[in-house]
């Protein structure tokens, strides 16, 4: 199954989750891509919309190459054998550098809006799909840091062991897809899947919120 774009796969996630329109949730999305199915997903289940926005620490020669994810709050994500080889002082100074970033994305997305309370919530991260899984599970400890009583991953499309040991992460996956022949990149699940600007992350935020 191939989606429209982003707003046709939000609002079919957004059918897979209307039994959580009875429970009290926020919907986080992840930027830039998943806010487009964040909002389509917040519309439907009447829910507030706050974003979690986790950030890749990677290689020093090899920036590309994740070895590490964090977010604003919450636990670093390391692949332990990978930063085990890089020098502890760089990567305590990747680390607070991509905090800082999350942390200016936030001021330039929503403009100074505090973090939605995540206390006894059910916080459903919507993102428009997944790979390795890295910076979903930074989202994951963000979610459990500001105090999300569960938490749900609801994507249109992961890879099958993603999926796998995700879930023993969390309260629950939601995936509408989740091949075990993976295409290898989210965009082969779309027909269109260009990138999504900050501007248009403003802008989609400004008239959703």
């Amino acid at each position: 199954m191939r989606y429209r774009d982003r707003r046709d796969a939000g609002r079919r996630l957004a059918e897979a989750l209307k039994d959580f329109a009875n429970e009290r949730v926020v919907i986080l999305a992840l930027p830039r891509g998943g806010v487009v199915l964040g909002i389509e997903v917040a519309r439907a289940l009447s829910a507030p919309l706050d974003l979690v926005i986790p950030r890749k620490v990677g290689h020093p020669d090899y920036p590309e190459y994740g070895i590490a994810a964090v977010a604003e709050v919450g636990e670093v994500v390391e692949n332990e054998a990978e930063v085990a080889r890089v020098d502890p002082g760089w990567f305590e100074r990747a680390v607070a550098h991509e905090r800082a970033e999350a942390a200016r994305r936030r001021e330039r997305y929503l403009g100074g809006r505090p973090p939605t309370e995540l206390a006894g919530t059910t916080a459903i991260l919507v993102d428009d799909g997944i790979a390795t899984g890295l910076t979903m599970r930074a989202a994951v400890r963000d979610a459990r840091g500001r105090g999300a009583a569960r938490v749900v991953i609801a994507v249109p499309v992961a890879p099958a062991d993603t999926v796998a040991w995700l879930r023993r992460e969390v309260d629950e996956v939601v995936a509408l897809q989740a091949p075990a022949d993976y295409a290898g990149a989210v965009g082969a699940y779309y027909e269109e899947f260009g990138q999504v600007s900050d501007e248009e992350v403003v802008s989609a935020l400004g008239d959703a919120l």
